[in-house]
């Protein structure tokens, strides 16, 4: 089988899983949607490997294949558009295919338990499966034309996952915030597309590569102008600042939509857009340092909010935002490879601390704030087990993958010198936040007495709460169609949860070792035909920088490690103390930068005043009034005035006519003269 053969299968298979839950939910009864969209997703994987063999059997220079199905609009000898359905097969996509069928295929695996007994059991999975489709479309697409139909496809399917409980106001109101943030960044892609295309003349891929040199030689304004439109939706798809409110929200979606949108799937596609940009931003260097400047922010932004963070999953998001912004300043700044490592290895991580979440949330029957949970360590072994590895990886301590990967971007990142210097050192900030605020949800939830939850699961009962509330608002629910299911699970007692999380946990131990610094570079060999064109091409070698680079990570993470356990295990209490000396902080990191706030003054007000002038003033008053009203008032007066007319005497009728001729005799008399 060619690999474009499967790849094309690859699409097929969620899509397939799509429609047979989608069509088939009167008839399938108990798990079987749930095993349906895993194993749809299973295939999907299998194709992926066959895919990556198929493609590593031709050399090098041959490693980038295109398929087409057919011409959507095919009119290129007038205006240059080429709109195929079409894919590009090479080392780059075949990565993230793996990645997002591997990682997703768990995600379902526990989904199959950890939402049994919801009463939207099958449309979930037909939900899931469609959103992971969408973002293989995306990761696959050969052109702009088919990568902005993926970006919109995962907008309406993140829509529906996190706004699955319809009938829960928090994740309706969470679904349309991320709806129309990422339709903000849907504008920038497709406005930046058509300031490449203005000067490219296509809309394929390796046809823009090859001519960015030519095409842009004199128009170098537009190029860089074309690219930041570009990172507008890359900045909307990855949460980076100042559209990233609407990652935390999402949260109000049942834990494996956590998961899938933060490990492998939604908030990499602004990385992996950035990566399969690379020619065009080494050709707009001022496009690049946009991302990496944000990338940067963000990262240390989101470590600080999530060091007072309270809600257990929000925690992890904000972690997700932290370490996507750690890919996007690697991918922005060259340093390609490594950033797509950390999208590796943060999926395995990633996924696997949302999982475990969802079971402690299960032991506390849909409790998620950290105020309410401690003392789980003995009731849960193997979440808390878990919970360890993921944690150990996201603070990047030795020999977890996110130590290997994390510092690969910041050596990179800092070999390049000069204003860069500045990037490295936020990074390793950045670092010792992240090992403050995983390690902080950790001994929080697990040290110290039990809570009445884990006192009861120590006794053989798991918790069931007798009403059944929002965790965000605290409000009663029903547990019918459209709310979270009566029932809660956990690892410990769910095969399917542990043998997913089990797996995760091994890749999350072992994944760095695809790239240990002078030992291995699997991951450099496979990628150099994608990179192969880029001026950042060849690794640097600076063993002394390597060298301090990993220590200085590998102490950092346990320097935090240690920080979390005094101040929240060792001397309970000094956290209380450290909000009262610094409380300014406090308030601002409580109140998330008040980014919100600024996007209501800013964003939502303005356009909420606008809309109401628009529906008021100048719809009521202008177009019904004026347009509508006054063109129906005229018609109105002159069928009016023709009515008058028609009196039914003939001698009137006589006397208009002779008016009439004598009228039309007078205008020729006129002509004449």
């Amino acid at each position: 089988m060619s690999a474009t053969t499967a790849a094309w299968l690859v699409l097929a298979c969620p899509l397939a899983g799509t429609v047979v839950n989608a069509l088939g939910f009167r008839v399938l009864r108990g798990r079987a949607p749930g095993w349906i969209g895993t194993l749809a997703i299973a295939a999907a994987f299998a194709f992926a490997v066959v895919a990556f063999f198929a493609l590593q059997s031709r050399g090098p220079e041959q490693r980038q294949l295109v398929s087409s199905l057919w011409d959507y609009a095919s009119i290129k000898q007038t205006t240059g558009v080429d709109a195929r359905l079409s894919i590009l097969v090479d080392p780059l996509s075949v990565l993230m295919i793996l990645v997002v069928t591997g990682v997703s295929m768990l995600i379902h695996l526990y989904s199959v338990a950890y939402m049994g007994g919801d009463r939207g059991y099958t449309r979930f999975f037909a939900y899931l499966n469609f959103f992971v489709f969408s973002m293989l479309l995306l990761v696959l697409a050969g052109n702009f034309f088919l990568l902005i139909v993926g970006w919109a496809f995962v907008g309406a399917a993140s829509y529906l996952l996190i706004s699955f409980w319809y009938r829960r106001t928090t994740a309706t109101r969470a679904g349309i915030k991320a709806f129309v943030v990422n339709v903000v960044g849907d504008a920038g892609l497709v406005l930046g597309t058509f300031f490449i295309f203005r000067h490219s003349g296509t809309l394929d891929f390796l046809g823009t590569f090859h001519g960015v040199g030519r095409d842009f030689a004199s128009h170098q304004g537009a190029l860089t102008a074309g690219l930041i439109l570009l990172l507008v939706g890359a900045f909307a798809k990855s949460a980076q600042v100042p559209l990233h409110t609407w990652l935390p929200d999402a949260m109000e979606g049942p834990t494996p939509v956590s998961a899938l949108i933060h490990a492998a799937t939604m908030v990499t596609a602004g990385v992996y857009l950035i990566a399969r940009m690379h020619p065009l931003f080494e050709h707009a260097p001022a496009a690049a340092d946009v991302g990496a400047i944000v990338g940067c922010l963000t990262l240390l932004i989101a470590g600080t909010i999530g060091l007072v963070v309270t809600d257990l999953k929000r925690v992890i998001a904000y972690s997700t935002m932290s370490q996507i912004g750690y890919m996007v300043m690697a991918v922005s700044a060259g340093a390609y490879v490594a950033g797509l490592f950390h999208l590796m290895t943060h999926a395995f991580f990633k996924a696997l601390l949302f999982m475990a979440a969802g079971s402690l949330i299960g032991a506390m029957a849909g409790e998620q704030s950290l105020d309410r949970m401690s003392g789980f360590k003995r009731a849960m072994p193997f979440t808390f087990g878990c919970f360890v590895v993921g944690g150990l990886s996201l603070a990047g301590v030795p020999p977890f993958s996110g130590f290997f990967s994390k510092d690969e971007i910041l050596f990179i990142v800092g070999h390049q010198g000069g204003w860069h210097w500045i990037l490295y050192a936020a990074g390793y900030v950045g670092a010792l936040l992240t090992a403050v605020y995983t390690w902080r949800m950790i001994f929080r939830a697990f040290y110290g007495p039990p809570c009445p939850e884990a006192a009861e699961l120590e006794a053989g009962h798991l918790h069931h709460a007798e009403v059944h509330r929002n965790p965000a608002t605290g409000e009663e629910e029903d547990t019918d169609v459209g709310f979270p299911g009566p029932e809660h699970h956990i690892a410990e007692r769910e095969p399917s949860m542990k043998v997913a999380m089990g797996i995760l946990a091994v890749l999350a131990s072992v994944g760095g070792f695809l790239q240990v610094p002078g030992v291995t570079n699997a991951l450099d060999h496979f990628l150099e035909p994608t990179f192969a064109d880029s001026r950042f091409n060849q690794s640097p070698s600076d063993p002394g920088l390597v060298t301090a680079g990993l220590v200085l990570g590998a102490v950092l993470g346990l320097l935090g490690i240690a920080i979390a356990y005094v101040v929240w295990v060792r001397r309970p209490g000094t956290s209380a103390r450290l909000q009262q000396r610094f409380a300014f902080l406090h308030r601002l990191f409580v109140n998330k930068w008040y980014f919100d706030e600024l996007n209501e003054i800013l964003v939502v007000r303005p356009f909420m005043w606008i809309g109401r002038f628009g529906q008021q003033t100048f719809e009521r008053v202008f177009v019904n009034g004026a347009l509508v009203g006054g063109t129906t008032g005229l018609v109105k007066a002159t069928s009016a005035a023709v009515r008058a007319a028609q009196n039914g005497f003939l001698r009137a009728y006589a006397a208009l006519l002779m008016l009439g001729l004598v009228g039309v005799g007078f205008y020729f008399l006129l002509q004449a003269a």
